[in-house]
């Protein structure tokens, strides 16, 4: 069965933008994380309590972007997160950025587990491990 994808709405503002009056390119940077942040609370899961409760971080360990076509000021954009690869201890996202139907960038980004206190890859908690696959 074809999971629904998750979507976040996000909105431009002038701090957004460079001098030519286009969204600066690392700004979509925090676009997809804002994303990927968005769909763990969609799932129940906030990042402080999994550091806290499961000593667990997630980090971005490598990021490929394509920019395609400019966002500019109060553009509505539509952001996506998508899992499309899950390992013991990272997971991959494939995410977007549209405008309507018109996706401005895209993006492959991965994510690491890590112990919070050594800072070293420690295995994704079986329960979350298990849902993100439901939701695969």
């Amino acid at each position: 069965m074809q999971q629904t994808p998750f979507l976040w709405p996000i909105r431009i503002y002038y701090e957004d933008t460079d001098a030519g009056g286009v969204v600066f390119y690392a700004n979509y940077l925090k676009f997809f994380e804002r994303a990927r942040t968005e769909r763990l609370r969609a799932m129940g899961y906030e990042q402080d309590e999994l550091r806290n409760q499961e000593g667990i971080l997630f980090v971005v360990r490598s990021v490929q972007v394509d920019y395609l076509s400019p966002a500019r000021f109060n553009d509505l954009l539509q952001v996506s997160a998508e899992v499309t690869l899950i390992k013991n201890a990272s997971l991959t996202f494939t995410q977007a950025v549209a405008r309507g139907d018109e996706v401005l960038a895209t993006g492959l980004i991965r994510i690491a587990c890590l112990d919070a206190n050594t800072l070293r890859p420690k295995v994704i908690p079986k329960y979350l491990l298990e849902q993100l696959k439901n939701e695969h």
